[in-house]
């Protein structure tokens, strides 16, 4: 598997998931890697030192992944062979403490920032381009406070599906891996964070998933290899959704 010469955009870049996904890119030839991030300079530098030790060149897009803004630096990246959205953020409480300003940031960034990146980046990728946007179990499964995450995770896999028959035409590919339990900085706003990490290694794989478990899944989906698959979501959970009692 080869994406030689290849320009990429991930947003959520610098960090955990998103940070294997742009250097699994670059290690296979990635020319110019996107990273998104919203605050922290250090590791957008610290994942920028490291594609370009693959040989790729960093371009920044700093900011509210759901602002106008940003969606006008990415319709000047210019082609982009592949979009990952691997930025998330929300609020984890219960459904009934949460406030409408919840609903509206996590929806926001999680979803709809979906749409305003792939209507800033599709007209101009070219035929074989794929997008991929990066989902979670909470999406079908009630996990504890996760109301609003999985709220908008389901709107994002609604949207893949439609995208995909949008976009199929123009020759661009769109689906969507759905993550199991991942240890990364993320589980640091889970109050029940040592719980699900313990829950995300009881699967029939015997072990938790790993960022660089999904950045495989996702260069499956960027690769010529899936040319036939359009609007899905691969499940990357070791099983675990499929246990009838965890």
């Amino acid at each position: 598997m080869t994406f030689e010469g290849a320009s990429v955009l991930v947003t959520g870049g610098s960090r955990g998931i998103g940070r294997a996904i742009a250097l699994r890119f670059a290690s296979l030839g990635a020319r110019r890697v996107a990273i998104g991030y919203m605050r922290s300079d250090r590791a957008a530098e610290e994942t920028a030192a490291e594609l370009a030790a693959f040989g790729a060149e960093t371009v920044f897009v700093r900011g509210n992944v759901a602002s106008q803004r940003v969606a006008d630096e990415v319709s000047g990246l210019g082609p982009l062979d592949a979009l990952i959205h691997c930025a998330a953020t929300g609020v984890i409480r219960p459904a009934l403490q949460t406030e409408d300003k919840h609903w509206d940031w996590t929806l926001s960034a999680n979803a709809r920032a979906f749409l305003s990146l792939t209507r800033a980046a599709a007209p101009s990728m070219p035929p074989g381009s794929s997008i991929v946007a990066l989902s979670s179990l909470g999406s079908t499964r009630v996990l504890e406070d996760y109301a609003l995450v999985g709220a908008s995770k389901a709107a994002l896999e609604a949207l893949v599906r439609y995208l995909a028959v949008e976009l199929a035409p123009s020759g661009v590919r769109v689906n969507a891996v759905s993550a199991g339990v991942v240890e990364t900085g993320a589980l640091e706003h889970f109050p029940q964070k040592d719980a699900m990490l313990e829950l995300g290694k009881r699967n029939p794989a015997g072990r938790i998933v790993s960022p660089e478990d999904i950045a495989g899944a996702v260069m499956f989906l960027c690769s010529p290899e899936a040319e036939m698959i359009r609007g899905h979501t691969l499940v990357v959970d070791g099983g675990w959704s499929l246990l009838a009692s965890l």
